[in-house]
């Protein structure tokens, strides 16, 4: 193993080998955790808690395959169809999540893209819960020319895209898309001008060299992501990976201690799986550099940890919220 000041690129670079991904996976737990401690300190106040609130504005009925998503039409995960909610219930969610803490309200709908009409409803609601005083984030799958335009003028701060999983088996989970595909929705997004919401999930049945792919690719963007959610895979029964092995938590723990260490600027987001997290296991991930969760009762069709429990283990762990006007 190298010595380890040669794990770390220069200063200047923008590239990561997967090589040296896999060599910060490799260091002992103990060490990495602390050498990821040190970095997230450098960049961020180690006790703040970015809080994002998300919300399935049009859930199920999506024409992709991925393997792990139960909103696929392609699965019978009891998942139904459903049409878009209404504006004044999308504001009247958004605001609740403003009154219990969250500064940025996301909002997800089951598509593969979103036609023009699609785009012309998610302005006005962008519109509406900008106007509120919260960052906005949406993630509505694979956009045309033009259409990340139209939502960062009606107010879009965050456009999520993840990348899911190791570039070189992109499409051993997803066979109705490329990696490509999604690469070229993110120019799109970088090109309008909006921040960048984009990581993946663990969990899939994938090695450690993988899980190294998957990080190597989310850290080689350039500019590299201002938010990377890290999920654990929700298991849900009548999809493709509902048996797929449990990941031992301290790789998990690893995962996240190894995006902050690639990505020192970066929100490193618990994401989904968190309901399965003991509270010692997701303080060593805010120890490793994780400083932002999902914050309500939901993560667009599975359950996330209420409020309530959230704000009793910030308190325990003497955590408190970013502010919106701390980032800005």
């Amino acid at each position: 193993m190298k010595a380890k000041d040669e794990l770390t690129p220069h200063p200047t670079a923008q590239y990561w080998r997967k090589c040296q991904v896999e060599e910060l996976f490799d260091m002992p737990f103990m060490d990495l955790v602390f050498k990821a401690a040190q970095i997230h300190r450098e960049h961020f106040d180690a006790n703040a808690i970015q809080l994002s609130t998300l919300l399935s504005i049009k859930t199920g009925g999506c024409a992709e395959d991925c393997e792990y998503c139960p909103q696929s039409a392609r699965y019978d995960t009891g998942v139904e169809k459903q049409a878009m909610l209404d504006i004044g219930t999308i504001v009247e969610k958004a605001k609740i999540a403003k009154s219990r803490g969250a500064s940025r309200f996301c909002m997800g709908a089951a598509w593969r893209g979103p036609k023009t009409k699609d785009i012309e409803v998610v302005s006005k609601i962008i519109n509406e819960v900008k106007a509120l005083g919260l960052e906005t984030c949406g993630t509505f799958g694979m956009l045309e020319e033009g259409m990340a335009e139209e939502l960062k003028e009606a107010g879009l701060d965050y456009y999520n895209h993840n990348l899911d999983t190791d570039p070189e088996r992109y499409n051993k989970i997803i066979h109705t898309r490329s990696h490509d595909d999604r690469m070229d929705t993110l120019g799109k997004v970088r090109n309008a001008g909006l921040k960048v919401c984009c990581g993946g999930i663990v969990g899939m049945n994938e090695t450690r060299p993988e899980r190294a792919g998957l990080i190597a690719s989310l850290a080689n963007l350039d500019p590299q992501p201002e938010s990377v959610p890290i999920n654990q895979l929700i298991k849900v029964e009548g999809t493709p990976l509902a048996n797929a092995e449990d990941l031992d938590w301290p790789e998990f723990v690893r995962t996240i201690a190894v995006a902050r260490i690639t990505m020192p600027n970066s929100f490193v987001r618990l994401s989904a799986g968190r309901t399965a997290m003991p509270e010692a296991m997701q303080a060593l991930c805010f120890m490793a550099g994780a400083n932002s969760i999902f914050y309500g009762d939901k993560l667009l069709t599975t359950e996330n940890p209420e409020e309530d429990y959230d704000r009793k283990l910030m308190d325990k762990l003497n955590l408190y919220p970013l502010q919106y006007e701390e980032r800005n």
